[in-house]
């Protein structure tokens, strides 16, 4: 017999986001200097998870070794400043893990994502500095995105449709 949580994961996993949202949680207050300590840590939270995952991780979350204060190189997640765009290939990676429908009517394009995650998927877009969108508004698991004008909303959607690999 196998047990699920709410989420449907089995117990000791959690989702790929949540995983992740852990693993940057955990670069920030601890000092990581090899996959293997990753590992152990989230094994200490309770969450299991392969040397091959958490490397899939560290790379999905952009993390790079850097030198601490004492001269360890450890990984860390660089954090871009409010008003630094994000690179398009964040926004391709953000909209391959969680965009799964697009649709668009006028200048209007709404995407689907799994539950919790569309806030995500509107920050990277807000971030992206796409000149063709004026702004975005995420619910749990839809995001409405205003096109600008001069811009259609079928024109947009192939646009994010072809960043999600759709």
């Amino acid at each position: 017999m196998s047990v699920t949580t709410r989420n449907g994961t089995e117990p000791g996993r959690l989702a790929k986001n949540q995983r992740q949202h852990l693993v940057a949680k955990l670069l920030a207050s601890h000092p990581v200097a090899s996959q293997e300590r990753l590992v152990g840590l989230l094994a200490d939270e309770g969450v299991a998870a392969t040397q091959a995952t958490v490397s899939r991780d560290l790379d999905d979350l952009g993390a790079i070794k850097v030198r601490s204060a004492g001269g360890e190189a450890v990984y860390a997640i660089p954090e871009l400043p409010k008003d630094q765009l994000a690179p398009v290939d964040h926004l391709r990676r953000v909209f391959g893990d969680w965009v799964v429908e697009v649709a668009h009517s006028a200048n209007l394009v709404v995407l689907r994502t799994p539950p919790g995650t569309a806030n995500v998927v509107g920050s990277a877009l807000d971030r992206s500095g796409l000149a063709e969108i004026l702004g975005t508004v995420a619910g749990d698991d839809t995001l409405m995105v205003v096109v600008a004008e001069g811009h259609s909303g079928a024109e947009v959607a192939d646009h994010l449709r072809e960043l999600a690999g759709l």
